[in-house]
Order: structure tokens, then C-alpha cells, then sequence
């Protein structure tokens, strides 16, 4: 069962905590289809900041509150609010960039989105800014730009490229012709959907699988991810030789020793089958997870 964090107290947003190490980061302006103004990018950008080193977060969800996801910018607020108010349009578009890309997509822990309705527009980006997302079946998909005169805002278009083949990041982008959860699955902008009575716990699932791995290992092998997408093969292979050397000063488990120890030595651990067996700091044995 979720609490509700006193100690991050939004205007816009709420923060929860499930048992497991796991946070929910929940957009709230239901009325809105929370869709995002300027107060909720402020709100949205302190929160990764604090989250990214605080030791509770082992996992962060992403979601919105009731029926949406997240509808895209509050054309009223974002846009027309701002437009004689040329430094908070800065302020807005700045901290609109840095939450959804900058900040989510290097964030140090697993992040999931979980789509449970309405997703348009500008939630693309913290969508596919996420490592991970499940949708409902039921979720509606839609770049709706085109409809009415503009294209995709701000990195929009380049975050479909990244997950979406060029064929099905065109025709959504130009026809504007929304989808479901079951389409997003099918051309990879999600991993998987299931019926919107099942999105809660197939997300916690998940959730709580990743929050039991080594979280040095997860960091840096997202980021490995990530970085390697644009490179040569030999860029490639010089910077994951270097990831892979950081990664064991990083390491306060020890895991690669650890799991070496048990495969090879004690043969209590089968890689291919789960985790290996976490240990204290004195060498005893937790159970076993995975």
C-alpha cells in the first residue's frame, strides 16, 4: 500500500512510497488530464533532482492521476500564459526540458512509466525518458500536432526515432491518428500493455524485480545503454571497456566478486536463472532474490 511523502509537499505532483525501495512520482492535475504548466515543470524538476540521492528510492514510477497519463503542455498556462512574460516562458521551457529529458533520462536508478490513459503531445518525451513503460490497453496514444498547425514540441520528434522504426514515428507524427496500448506495445514505444485492471500490479511487479538487482550494475548498464546508440562500434567498445572498469570502483556490493564466488566456488548461483545472493558487510548470506 502507497503512503503518501510529507517531506515532498507539490503544488502539482505527489510523491508515494511503496515497501521495497520503491517511489511513485504521480503527476496530479487530474482535471487537467495532467497535463503540464509551468508550476508542474518547476514541481517535476525539484523532485528528480531530490530523488536522484535519496537513499528510499531504489525504483521511481512515473504516472499520472486518475483517467491520464499525462495530456501534454497546458496550452492555456504553458503557452498563451506566457506569452508576455518572456522570462517565465524561459523558466518554463527550461525546466520543461530538463525533468523530461535531461534529468529523467540520466536519472541514477530504474525509472518506469506506466501509461494509464491519455498520453499526448509532450509526454512523449518523459514517456520514452523512462527505461522502461507499460501501458494499459486501454490507453489512448496521439501526436496530434499536425491537427492543428504545429509540429511535435520541443525534442518530441527525435524522442520517437529513438524507440519508434522511421516508418511508424512518420505516419503517427503526420496523420495525428491515435492509438492504444496495445498498438504502443506492438511498434515498441512501450514494453508491453495489459488491461487496465491489471497496470498497477504488472507495474509493482516489475518495479519490484528491478529494485531487488545490484543498483550500481543497473545504473551503469542503462547508461551504457543510452550512450551507445549514436557510436562507432570502436567508440562503442573503448567507452563500455571504461563503464565496465568504473563500474567495479562504484560497487559497494562487490557484486561481481560476489557472484563469481557463488557461481564458480559454492555453486549456490546460476546466473541465467536470477539474482545472485546479496550479503552483508560481513559476508552473510540474504535470502535469495530473483
Amino acid at each position: 500500500m502507497a503512503t503518501v511523502d510529507t517531506d515532498f509537499n507539490y503544488e502539482t505532483i505527489k510523491i508515494e512510497r511503496e515497501e521495497g525501495g520503491i517511489t511513485w512520482l504521480i503527476l496530479n492535475r487530474p482535471d487537467k488530464r495532467n497535463a503540464m504548466s509551468p508550476q508542474l515543470h518547476a514541481d517535476c524538476d525539484d523532485a528528480l533532482y531530490r530523488l536522484a540521492t535519496d537513499a528510499k528510492t531504489r525504483v521511481l514510477i512515473l504516472t499520472g492521476a486518475g483517467d491520464a497519463y499525462c495530456a501534454g503542455q497546458d496550452l492555456r498556462l504553458f503557452f498563451r500564459g506566457t506569452d508576455n512574460a518572456p522570462r517565465q516562458r524561459f523558466e518554463a521551457a527550461q525546466n520543461s526540458h530538463s525533468w523530461r529529458w535531461s534529468r529523467l533520462s540520466k536519472f541514477p536508478k530504474t525509472t518506469i512509466a506506466m501509461v494509464n490513459g491519455f498520453c499526448f503531445g509532450g509526454a512523449f518525451t518523459h514517456l520514452i525518458g523512462c527505461d522502461l513503460a507499460i501501458a494499459a490497453d486501454e490507453a489512448v496514444f496521439g501526436l496530434s500536432e499536425v491537427n492543428w498547425g504545429i509540429i511535435p514540441g520541443g525534442v518530441v520528434s527525435w524522442n520517437v526515432t529513438q524507440v519508434m522504426n522511421q516508418r511508424d514515428a512518420m505516419y503517427y507524427s503526420m496523420t495525428g491518428d491515435p492509438f492504444d496500448g496495445k498498438v504502443a506495445a506492438k511498434i515498441g514505444l512501450v514494453n508491453s500493455s495489459v488491461p487496465k485492471s491489471e497496470l498497477r500490479e504488472e507495474t509493482l511487479k516489475l518495479a519490484r524485480k528491478m529494485a531487488e538487482k545490484n543498483t550500481a550494475t543497473v545504473r551503469f548498464t542503462k547508461e551504457g545503454i543510452r550512450m551507445v546508440r549514436d557510436m562507432t562500434e570502436a567508440q562503442a567498445a573503448d567507452y563500455l571497456a571504461a563503464k565496465s572498469d568504473a563500474l567495479r570502483f562504484h560497487d559497494t556490493e562487490g557484486g561481481r566478486e560476489v557472484a563469481m564466488r557463488q557461481f564458480l566456488d559454492e555453486k549456490v548461483f546460476r546466473p541465467g536463472l536470477g539474482n545472485y545472493i546479496r550479503e552483508d558487510s560481513a559476508g552473510q548470506k540474504s535470502a535469495a532474490k530473483g
